[in-house]
């Protein structure tokens, strides 16, 4: 489904991606794991069209879309949940949820998936006329998973999802993004914590300063000693 190949990308005189090659196949969870400054939201941030690559390949769908503006690629069926969520929080749960869907013209079916949403999250429903901005740190959460859904991705860009959540939320937010792969959508999650992406994902890379070093199931990330020593805690 998407195919990245030989990816150059950076900020200024800074090189983020150098040389970057990974593939995501259709209905797999993949996750991208490594520390700080390893490229990895400047993966998702390069397919999604908020960074212009210097050089390579993005393919989605046998579509090259390296440097193609952000509408056009969520037209084309990518969604991208940010770090940090980004809620917009002068506007309700309901608004927020409906700018995910922003552009469908299905509004039958637009309907359908909001309450498909309050019902998988039950305390949007409760709050859907309440600022975003108000939210506890999980519930924004929610809403911007929520908001990503309403788009009816083909691909889902999830960006540290569990960053700043307190450890029963992460649980829950770990297994509602098992539950999209379930359903059928395929998952690109970048984490950082790397047990736990491993531990969920069909398929992992690591990377380091730029560059895949590992990939595996995740399972055979986890047995890897250097993997083990240098991000598991041993």
């Amino acid at each position: 489904m998407l195919e990245i190949r030989d990816l150059v990308c950076g900020y200024g005189q800074v090189t983020a991606l150098k040389g970057l090659t990974i593939d995501v196949r259709e209905g797999q969870l993949v996750a991208l794991v490594g520390a700080n400054g390893a490229g990895k939201s400047t993966t998702l941030r390069a397919i999604s069209g908020l960074v212009s690559p210097r050089s390579g390949a993005i393919r989605f769908a046998g579509r090259d879309i390296a440097g193609v503006e952000p509408r056009r690629i969520l037209a084309a069926g990518i969604a991208h949940c940010p770090e940090g969520r980004r809620v917009f929080p002068q506007m309700t749960v309901s608004e927020n949820l409906a700018m995910g869907a922003y552009l469908r013209r299905d509004r039958a079916a637009v309907a359908a998936d909001l309450d498909r949403i309050y019902g998988e999250f039950p305390r949007l429903a409760e709050r859907r006329d309440q600022a975003a901005g108000t939210l506890s740190g999980g519930e924004q959460q929610m809403l911007a998973i929520g908001r990503s859904l309403m788009g009816r991705p083909k691909l889902v860009l999830f960006d540290e999802p569990s960053l700043g959540l307190a450890p029963n939320i992460v649980e829950r937010m770990f297994a509602v993004i098992g539950a999209i792969r379930d359903a059928g959508t395929t998952v690109l999650l970048v984490e950082q914590n790397a047990f736990a992406a491993l531990e969920l994902c069909d398929y992992a890379y690591l990377l380091e300063t730029g560059r895949t070093v590992r990939e595996g199931t995740g399972q055979a990330l986890i047995a890897d000693p250097h993997v083990r020593d240098a991000y598991l805690g041993g």
